[in-house]
């Protein structure tokens, strides 16, 4: 992750949504399109995501207001396991 200076702060209380896409053999059906699972904070929805099984997580994304450079649109499982990092670190 980048250098986390004075100008990389990350907002948790910020609006997010978490979604998830549906499976067929724990894969992602690109033909379908993902649903709502969560609303909240990106807070909570890092803290319902994180408590998913690791082995679902790719399934999920959450989708918030771009915080750059750290928050984009939509983050990736990767990303959110980034994030969570960084918060408890904060």
């Amino acid at each position: 992750m980048a250098d986390l200076g004075a100008d990389s702060k990350v907002d948790f209380a910020a609006h997010a949504v978490l979604h998830k896409w549906p499976s067929l053999a724990n894969q992602r059906r690109p033909d379908r399109d993902s649903y709502q699972v969560s609303e909240g904070t990106l807070d909570e929805c890092i803290s319902v995501f994180m408590a998913k099984p690791a082995a679902t997580r790719h399934l999920y994304e959450i989708r918030t207001a771009a915080q750059p450079p750290l928050v984009t649109e939509v983050l990736s499982p990767e990303h959110v396991i980034e994030l969570s990092r960084l918060r408890e670190f904060l």
